[in-house]
């Protein structure tokens, strides 16, 4: 398990927010067949329709089924347009809490893949329940008696992330960010700026050396220096090592012991001492 950051020269905040952006950088697709085998997906919320930005299913990790729930941002144009650039609309979210609940029946852990600037902020996803769907996911997961790792693999941004991200374990790539909000909002809202963004990232701690000290992120896979594109198996392999590891100290646990240190988790972050 993981008790120190990579031994890396320092890199500014902004630069890592461009590292997580980098059009090259691998996304869940890329992820999905070097972590899972013999994976399945299954579509739709069983009340409104299917969300491209979710994709979600059930394989086997190191042998063991699970559940996987992965944000998905496109590798062109295209998929980009066809996944809403990995923001989810309501129906993503209730597809998500459907296999969820599902997960639990058949006491399959639940990994889950990070990568988004955000919940879809658009009329429609507020016309069908944008808040109330990511709402219930956050209340959801809190209460779930199985383990629950997130994988944060590149841009991991407002509520449209942290809704499938109430985890036992957090474990995040190097060169990926996790914030309540993105730098450019961040700006715009404390300055009416956003060209001070670079600025924003460095305050509002977003990047995983910032959180690993803060007792966010348990766990940091090390990347190449520019990006886990030019390394993806060395990456890929690593987080399954790291994946491993917290699936076994959780699978040990009982589902109380599991909930309160759950619980446990997410209380003391923001205390200060």
């Amino acid at each position: 398990m993981s008790e120190k950051l990579p031994n890396r020269p320092l890199v500014n905040a902004w630069d890592r927010v461009a590292l997580a952006r980098h059009p090259s950088r691998p996304k869940a697709i890329d992820f999905l067949p070097l972590l899972i085998d013999g994976f399945i997906e299954i579509k739709g919320d069983r009340a409104f329709g299917d969300d491209p930005a979710l994709i979600s299913g059930i394989g086997y990790f190191q042998g063991r089924p699970v559940t996987i729930l992965a944000q998905s941002k496109g590798r062109n144009a295209q998929e980009n347009i066809k996944t809403n650039f990995g923001m989810m609309h309501p129906e993503g979210y209730r597809k998500a809490m459907r296999l969820a609940k599902q997960a639990e029946k058949f006491n399959r852990p639940i990994i889950t893949l990070i990568d988004t600037p955000g919940a879809y902020p658009g009329l429609q996803a507020e016309q069908r329940g944008q808040a109330t769907a990511i709402a219930q996911c956050l209340q959801l997961f809190s209460s779930l008696r199985i383990p629950i790792i997130a994988l944060v693999i590149s841009e991991g941004g407002s509520g449209g992330a942290l809704a499938l991200s109430v985890a036992d374990a957090i474990i995040m790539l190097e060169n990926a960010i996790y914030s309540v909000l993105s730098p450019e909002g961040f700006a715009s809202i404390l300055w009416k700026d956003e060209s001070k963004a670079p600025l924003a990232a460095e305050i509002i701690k977003l990047t995983s050396a910032d959180l690993f000290e803060q007792g966010i992120a348990d766990a940091v896979i090390e990347e190449s220096l520019i990006g886990s594109h030019m390394d993806l198996h060395k990456v890929a392999a690593q987080c399954k090592d790291e994946i491993q590891i917290y699936l076994d100290k959780f699978l040990a646990m009982s589902a109380d012991e599991l909930l309160e240190h759950r619980y446990q988790k997410f209380r003391q972050i923001g205390t200060i001492e």
